[in-house]
């Protein structure tokens, strides 16, 4: 138990408590039916008046001279669902002008496109279980074969599931014909049973229309088709993993550890754009588990050097540890000759194979119970050389399939889709980054290699790709200025100007500093690794950055000890927020990966409402001024001050009313987990800058894309803007990450709607503009200089601000590439925003430049970042919010006993848990990741 200091380092006399500057408090009020906002003074907006019959209430009065003219009202009392028209994404305004001009290379091909139509047919094989590998290998030789003389002549392509094309019509007409087909087997042959029919006749010529531009809608069904006869042969030669085709390693060999290894392949999918269709190729790779023997894997998996070092049964925690890593994949058999069956793992046992017994029907008919290894012995006469280790059971667990480690082989060409250790990831980064120019090598050599052109089934339908990257006009857009506060005595701000996305803070003070007064220290680091010098001198170094960025930290903690587990965090906390109310900040260093950091954060954002700020203690032991001045930027926000604006002036004209900028992410569990649920997560500006940011955040269901509850979220956030600015918005700008272009209709069908019922609920005729935007990073367009001179550093990139919507966006639609970052490892990859609806009126430059823009609003450094600071910090929201899901083992006093097992590792940073997610209740799960009032006025996950 943490007992309260005698004395201690560092001890000084508690000072005043930092009083941020609190906003005038206005609440929303029900009145009888409309919920309408308070004005300043207290008194009622009344509800805009009806306009003449027919026409939706009129806007909020004219904004400030120079103001957008008033937005129309799109959105009247909102009909039943079943009544509402379908949403569509607005048409491309206009092209981008602003900013310098450079021309660019993208890795997207020209598809050289036949003219006529493509003849769709839905396949049916039964058993209907295979895998699309099995599935391929069927109609291959279902066409070889062709008994009927169906096929005379021509060559289809086939998905892999239900979906096959040819060029000429099959001479079937539309009656449904029914063939049997025979693939050799291990032991005997199988048989299935397939059958083709008719579906569509997949015109093209409806495809050059919409590329031209001269249809509003994309037909999707041609575009499949094309997609699927370009991949048809690569499906064949190579291991296919999404979009992308991996090769098993020739040449080169990147090891990860833990019986994983890097694989290299390329990406493809085919594009619309203006006027023509695109093939996007890029290199690409993944883990993928070793092809060798199970014992080898073990060892590795495990850290043994040598088998010979295990000379004892496995541990309890070594088996979890083995059978995690193991469970689920596929393995062969050795012990059978040229026999080399396949199995795929479902457990291990928990006894060697000498003692693990199953039941053994003999000759006789009599059942005995027989061990695995005297089974081997007798049965395959071979005596096990490690019978000390377990089995893997495999199949179904009902059938009690058991297999010594020894006999058994991982299966090539597995992808790991567990979650990569940080230091797997790393070694994955340094084996993968490759600069710009040597990426676009690659890929330009990826493509004579591959050499599309001379694909059978290409030639077939009469497709060619053009060789050579295309190019592409671009812009340069200018940075904004950054405006910081004035030095002490000085009437004038200091402004910063970027400079490839980079600007300095030496010499500028915050523009909103915190002075610091009532701070404390707790270090869990051991005191032989972090010693209180080491202390005294961080936190001396640190008040001196602080006092020159405008964030004085006065006189010295008063409160400084050493702790030892996440057992002690919460006692340690109700201690320092009973002894010292005026408390203001805990500084808290921690010995690296550790649980405590999960429980710091839960016990200060989610239980108490103090703001923590977490140093690692080789920091605390070597603090350079670049990361005691980053600790600082976090800092001054956590506590409610403002570090630096944009200069107004030059703001977009959006800012001439009142403008709400929100951003929502939703982040799922680690690949592999099926349990743990998925979190939603929204920030809203609360200022006019915008620099003060409030969030909301929810659990949903698992891998649930859609945010749920965003009209309660959406509420919640407005209420806060009008609290805190005394305003209403006239315009919501919402930045949208995490969405895929499949599901670019669903999620603005769902949250559009909700936004607007948002809106709705809190007054009668509120209807501010919406402007709906999908930030995508998971993307494989690349950006390269035509220009040498050009590239930025030595990664060579793109200039930061690079803007394109020419040439490779979207044929209709208001859409276009923006790489806002300066890339300083590997190829920077720009974000691709989409417009899903703008009732704003946004010109290209206005969007462009407004996003550019709020990429230098970022909090946590002096850099413009690659997605816009809203939607950054939703994904810093719900990131933080799986840690306050992880809970301690020893606390019984919640819902249950821990979030779960894998949270240990994936967000609890090597916690040991027990339970699961799936033990607590939605409600439960849901009080768990909502913040402190006091944690919530400031920007907590910053």
């Amino acid at each position: 138990m943490f007992q309260p200091p005698s004395s201690g380092l560092g001890v000084g006399p508690p000072g005043r408590v930092f009083e941020p500057v609190k906003p005038i408090i206005r609440a929303f009020e029900f009145d009888r039916d409309a919920l309408t906002f308070m004005t300043t003074n207290g008194e009622k907006c009344p509800p805009v008046p009806p306009g003449p019959p027919g026409v939706p209430p009129g806007p909020p009065g004219p904004g400030p001279p120079g103001a957008r003219p008033p937005i129309p009202n799109l959105v009247p009392m909102m009909p039943p669902a079943h009544e509402q028209a379908e949403f569509t994404c607005p048409s491309r305004p206009n092209h981008g002008t602003e900013g310098r001009a450079i021309m660019l290379r993208a890795n997207h091909f020209q598809i050289c496109m036949p003219r006529g139509h493509i003849h769709h047919y839905d396949v049916s094989i039964v058993p209907d279980k295979c895998p699309r590998r099995v599935n391929r290998e069927i109609i291959e030789t279902m066409v070889q074969v062709d008994t009927k003389k169906l096929f005379i002549g021509q060559k289809p392509v086939f998905d892999g599931r239900k979906n096959m094309y040819t060029r000429d019509p099959l001479p079937i007409g539309r009656d449904k014909i029914e063939l049997e087909v025979t693939l050799p087997g291990e032991g005997k042959d199988r048989v299935f049973n397939t059958s083709l029919k008719w579906v569509a006749q997949v015109s093209l010529y409806a495809l050059e229309e919409a590329l031209e531009g001269r249809t509003r809608s994309i037909p999707l069904d041609a575009i499949q088709a094309l997609d699927v006869v370009m991949r048809h042969m690569p499906s064949m030669m190579y291991t296919p993993v999404g979009r992308s085709f991996f090769s098993q390693p020739e040449g080169y060999y990147h090891p990860l550890g833990g019986g994983r290894e890097v694989w290299f392949g390329f990406h493809q999918s085919v594009r619309p754009s203006q006027w023509k269709m695109m093939l996007n190729i890029d290199v690409s790779a993944t883990a993928f588990y070793k092809a060798q023997p199970v014992i080898e894997f073990m060892c590795e998996v495990l850290d043994v050097k040598e088998i010979s070092e295990q000379k004892r049964p496995l541990t309890d925690s070594q088996r979890v540890k083995f059978t995690k890593e193991i469970k689920g994949l596929k393995i062969e058999i050795t012990h059978c000759g040229q026999m080399k069956r396949k199995y795929r793992v479902c457990n291990v046992t928990r006894r060697p194979a000498q003692t693990q017994t199953f039941p053994l029907q003999l000759e006789s008919g009599q059942t005995v119970e027989c061990t695995v290894a005297k089974y081997f012995l007798d049965k395959h006469r071979k005596r096990l050389l490690y019978p000390h280790l377990p089995c893997l059971q495999v199949g179904q667990e009902h059938k009690h399939t058991y297999l010594p480690l020894e006999v058994c082989n991982v299966v090539r060409g597995q992808r790991c889709i567990k979650k990569l250790t940080d230091m797997q990831t790393s070694t994955m980064i340094k084996a993968t980054a490759r600069s710009a120019p040597d990426r676009e090598k690659e890929i330009n050599s990826l493509v004579r290699k591959v050499n599309f052109n001379e694909d059978p089934y290409m030639q077939e339908f009469g497709i060619s790709i053009n060789s050579t990257m295309t190019e592409v006009k671009g812009r340069v857009l200018p940075p904004p200025k950054i405006q910081y506060g004035g030095r002490s005595g000085f009437q004038t701000k200091q402004q910063a100007i970027p400079n490839q996305g980079v600007w300095d803070m030496r010499g500028k003070e915050f523009h909103t500093g915190v002075e610091i007064r009532t701070w404390a220290i707790a270090c869990f680091a051991p005191q032989r690794t972090c010693r209180e010098e080491a202390l005294r001198n961080f936190t001396a170094q640190l008040q001196k950055i602080s006092s020159d960025a405008g964030m004085p930290i006065l006189g010295q903690s008063v409160f400084c000890k050493y702790a030892t587990g996440p057992e002690q965090v919460e006692p340690m906390f109700r201690y320092l927020k009973n002894q010292w109310q005026e408390l203001q900040l805990v500084v808290v260093v921690l010995p690296g990966k550790t649980p405590v950091y999960a429980e710091v954060k839960r016990v200060g954002d989610t239980v108490l409402g103090m703001a923590t700020q977490c140093v690692q203690a080789k920091n605390v032991n070597k603090p350079s001024p670049q990361t005691l001045s980053n600790l600082c930027l976090k800092i001054n926000v956590k506590l409610g001050g403002v570090n630096n604006i944009l200069v107004p002036s030059i703001r977009p004209r959006v800012f001439n009313e009142p403008v709400i900028f929100l951003g929502a992410d939703v982040t799922h569990p680690p690949a592999g987990d099926n349990k743990k649920p998925s979190i939603a997560a929204l920030v809203g500006s609360m200022d006019a800058h915008p620099s003060r940011y409030a969030a909301t955040v929810r659990v949903q269901h698992h891998r649930q894309d859609i945010i749920q509850d965003l009209g309660n979220m959406v509420k919640e956030l407005l209420v806060q803007f009008y609290k805190a600015t005394r305003f209403k918005p006239s315009r919501i700008v919402f930045y949208r990450d995490g969405v895929s272009e499949g599901q670019f209709i669903q999620v603005l069908q769902h949250e559009l709607r909700a936004v607007r019922h948002a809106c709705m609920m809190l007054e009668v005729g509120y209807q501010p503009g919406i402007t709906f935007i999908v930030v995508q990073k998971r993307h494989h367009t690349r950006l390269f200089c035509a220009d040498k001179r050009e590239q930025i550093g030595r990664s060579g990139n793109i200039p930061a601000g690079t803007t394109v919507d020419v040439g490779i966006t979207h044929p209709t639609e208001f859409d276009f590439f923006l790489c806002s970052h300066a890339g300083i490892q590997g190829t920077s990859r720009p974000s691709h925003y989409h417009v899903l609806w703008d009732d704003n009126h946004f010109t290209a430059d206005e969007l462009q430049q407004l996003t550019y823009q709020l990429c230098h609003t970022y909090v946590r450094c002096t850099r413009s970042v690659s997605i816009p600071a809203p939607a950054y910090y939703a994904h810093l929201v719900a990131f933080r919010a799986r840690y306050h899901l992880v809970e301690k083992e020893h606390d019984s006093s919640k819902c249950s006993p821990a979030y779960g097992e894998e949270g240990a590792s994936d967000y609890g940073e090597g916690s040991h848990l027990s339970g699961s997610s799936e033990d607590r209740t939605p409600a439960c799960l849901e009080r768990a990741v909502q913040v402190h009032q006091d944690a919530g006025r400031v920007m907590y996950f910053a």
